[in-house]
């Protein structure tokens, strides 16, 4: 073994333990009022999605009431065939929520595979995998998603789920392309290299764990992208045939001219329900920006300096009285 080896040897057999994980040791002591805000905000959703479909009726159940406004009966009115909207609320954001989550998670899958294991390997694999990435970026992923989906005959939830995951990897891929081509230099990296770990094991146990932070990021931003997009698409009539979604509410709501009827109770609920969706996802977005962003750590700490002397000013200020 040479001097140099020895070397990234010797710093690194005590540096590994310490900077495994310091990326997640350094996420779970931010507090700050955008994190509380969003997950307060994610968590009211989360129970309105789980907990509201077992205690309305059957979204589909059609009455002669025909369109009403709300009442003690039906709480957020119904639409124009009579069907309870609160019901169809329920039902419609367990089914956005499912859709985001899903697409959320094989996005980040897509992105990891294409962004750390090709960087990681190198020469014609991460050539392959960079081309790609860079084919799926210049592409428009909002045109892309409507033609694919007008194109495939039948429009379910896998379909959908499927369409926008393709649309919504690359950008996260690119991302972590840079942090590992970072972080496949270092001394920890090629410490376990020198120690014969296998490829997976160095992804799995040096990479993996400093890029989280920047995946958790990129998987509430993909989360509420695929809200947004299911929405939009939903709308249109590309949606979804066999399952309620907050787009399905405002594409019947569109068709049942809610609007011109001034029936403001079924379609500003799902469009409520989308703004508070995506305020809450932004929110986490924006404090785990915090955390990765060295210059937003940086300035957050420096408004605690700058708070923390103000009070201790005004306590010398009121003791000197």
């Amino acid at each position: 073994m040479t001097n140099a080896t020895a070397t990234i040897a010797t710093k690194s057999s005590k540096s590994p333990k310490r900077s495994k994980f310091d990326a997640i040791k350094r996420m779970l002591p931010q507090r700050s009022a955008r994190l509380t805000a969003g997950l307060s905000i994610l968590g009211l959703v989360a129970l309105i999605a789980i907990f509201l479909p077992m205690f309305t009726q059957d979204p589909n159940a059609i009455s002669n009431i025909g369109l009403s406004a709300p009442s003690g009966e039906h709480l957020l009115g119904t639409t124009k065939s009579g069907q309870d909207v609160l019901a169809q609320l329920g039902y419609s954001t367990r089914g956005s929520l499912i859709i985001g989550l899903s697409v959320g998670v094989i996005a980040i899958i897509l992105s990891t595979f294409f962004g750390v294991l090709g960087t990681y390997i190198g020469g014609w694999v991460d050539e392959l995998f960079s081309l790609i990435t860079n084919v799926m970026l210049v592409i428009p992923g909002l045109p892309l998603t409507i033609v694919i989906a007008a194109m495939i005959p039948q429009k379910g939830t896998a379909m959908l789920i499927a369409v926008l995951s393709v649309t919504a990897w690359a950008g996260g891929a690119r991302v972590l392309r840079a942090q590992t081509l970072s972080m496949r230099g270092r001394d920890y990296v090629l410490a376990a290299k020198i120690a014969g770990e296998r490829p997976w094991r160095v992804i799995c146990v040096e990479i993996l764990p400093n890029l989280l932070p920047v995946m958790a990021s990129q998987f509430t931003f993909g989360v509420v992208g695929a809200i947004l997009g299911e929405s939009s698409l939903s709308f249109i009539g590309l949606g979804s045939s066999n399952q309620y979604s907050l787009g399905t509410m405002l594409f019947y709501a569109q068709n049942g001219s809610a609007l011109n009827a001034g029936a403001w109770w079924w379609f500003l609920p799902p469009g409520l329900m989308i703004a508070l969706l995506g305020a809450g996802l932004s929110f986490i977005n924006f404090s785990i920006d915090e955390v990765i962003n060295p210059r937003l750590r940086d300035m957050r700490k420096a408004e605690k300096d700058i708070k923390e002397a103000a009070r201790k000013a005004k306590r010398a200020a009121r003791n000197g009285k």
